[in-house]
Order: C-alpha cells, then structure tokens, then sequence
C-alpha cells in the first residue's frame, strides 16, 4: 500500500480525509486506484485526455516524481506520495 498525502482543498472529495491508503505498483496505478475510489477528485487531478493537470505536483518522498519516472515511477510498499497543487496569484509589486 502507498500512502497518498491530501491537501486540505482537496479533503472535501476523500471524506476529510488527510492521507489515503491505495494499492498501485506505479505512480500511474497509485493515483488511478484513488480516482477510481474517490471519483470527485477526478476533476481536479486530471484534465480532459485523463493526465494530470499541469498545476498538479506529486512527490515520492523529496523527489518530485517528473525528476524520476514520471508516472511510471514504481512503487514499494510503504512509500508515501504528497499530492501539492501549485499556487498561483498575488499581487504585483
């Protein structure tokens, strides 16, 4: 099992949950696992050709997972992934 860590926007859509325990030999399974388990996060973590969105971050431990395999990236049991959208926005100075 992986643990996927939940940011607090996107809690609503696992029950309030802050991490989630899903089986997936890859990042590409891990994440499918969730999605099909939670289907409202789908909206938010994929766009309309089923990738990721763009703003949509996902770490193996330090490592931001397109600095290894991308979603093909395997997974062991006990890893933990950390799901991190990208904020954006401010004001300019």
């Amino acid at each position: 099992m992986t643990a996927i860590r939940i940011p607090t926007p996107l809690r609503p859509y696992v029950n309030g949950q802050s991490e989630v325990s899903v089986e997936g030999k890859t990042v590409a399974e891990a994440m499918h696992n969730l999605i099909s388990e939670f289907p409202a996060l789908k909206t938010h973590l994929t766009n309309g050709d089923g990738h990721l969105r763009p703003f949509v971050n996902l770490f193996l431990g330090e490592n931001n997972i397109q600095d290894l395999q991308g979603m093909d990236t395997p997974l062991k049991d006990g890893d933990r992934l950390l799901l991190i959208p990208s904020i954006a926005g401010g004001l300019e100075a």
